[in-house]
């Protein structure tokens, strides 16, 4: 099968190529002009280089591609509204108009902000609709998958959508940003730090996405990843600060954090400054986001290979390697 991934010199589109070319896939993976992407090349796939939002750099990118896989977005906390619907939805606008009547699966790598932020998500199903708060990250995914969703029911195209929980691994901003932090300033809980961390790990979310890119039953659907750790967010920055002889700092309440991030978000990001606390942050710490994953277990088999427990050595490990000089 001939792939196209967007987003391949990411944290997830590095390992989904890798998992692609070892099942025996050609991947074509996109790259921004002068990014390095030498560790893919490497391992055999072909790189085209262009920008998902300048639509004349994409023409002929999708020739002779079978699957797209959709990843590229805007990955951070922070940023103003056009900064992160240029590169969610302007982005995922342009490439499903390429992809439009020369390829077969279109999938698209969304999010679990999509169901809305600010709110607890727990037991929310795959099945229910998106929710927009406001939250510009958030927003910009909700309407990026009604866009997939109107070229899948109107037959241009056949769509899946993914959406992840927070995202962990060696890499990770869920352990780059909180390592970083942890060694600059302290880090508090939201709410004690007692609810669920909601984590896919990046091998077993690949592992999801694969198999909705080639099962006949994943074509209009949208599935959850999310593994079954039993952690919360208390016991998972525990862990990561043990790494680097760190403990978290504190406790602030959800309701009170909620306003603060609130104002910090309208004054920081307009002046392209990172905010101190963002909305997104604690939507992500301070709410318990354990969707619902039947449907990806019902219907493509999915289920978590890698443990809580090898994840935290492997993520050990890697921070070991690259932070423990700084701590």
């Amino acid at each position: 099968m001939k792939t196209l991934v967007t987003g391949a010199g990411g944290f997830i589109g590095s390992v989904l190529v890798r998992e692609l070319i070892a099942r025996g896939d050609r991947v074509r993976a996109l790259a921004l002009p002068g990014e390095n992407v030498d560790v893919l090349e490497k391992q055999g796939a072909e790189i085209v280089r262009g920008d998902l939002t300048a639509p004349e750099s994409l023409r002929g990118i999708c020739n002779g591609i079978e699957t797209v896989y959709h990843l590229a977005g805007r990955v951070t906390d922070w940023g103003t509204k056009r900064q992160f619907y240029s590169v969610i939805y302007d982005a995922t606008e342009n490439l499903i108009k390429e992809a439009k009547g020369r390829v077969s699966r279109f999938v698209y790598v969304s999010s679990i902000a999509a169901l809305g932020m600010g709110r607890h998500l727990k037991g929310v199903k795959e099945t229910d609709p998106t929710c927009k708060s406001g939250v510009p990250y958030n927003d910009a995914k909700a309407d990026a998958e009604a866009l997939v969703r109107t070229y899948h029911n109107e037959g241009k195209i056949a769509c899946v959508i993914i959406r992840p929980a927070n995202v962990t691994g060696p890499g990770s901003v869920w352990v780059k940003d909180i390592v970083e932090r942890m060694i600059s300033m302290p880090v508090p809980l939201f709410d004690g730090g007692r609810y669920s961390s909601s984590f896919v790990y990046v091998d077993n979310l690949v592992d999801g996405i694969v198999r909705a890119g080639t099962m006949d039953i994943a074509k209009g659907k949208a599935y959850h990843f999310r593994d079954d750790w039993n952690v919360t967010w208390k016991e998972y920055i525990t862990d990561l600060g043990s790494f680097i002889g760190k403990r978290p700092f504190g406790s602030i309440p959800f309701r009170v954090a909620w306003p603060l991030g609130t104002i910090f978000d309208f004054v920081f990001n307009p002046i392209h400054i990172r905010p101190p606390l963002t909305r997104l942050a604690l939507s992500v710490m301070g709410r318990d986001n354990d969707v619902d994953t039947t449907l990806a277990r019902t219907e493509l088999g999915w289920r978590t290979k890698v443990s809580y427990q090898e994840a935290k050595e492997k993520i050990g490990a890697w921070v070991k390697d690259n932070y423990t000089r700084k701590a």
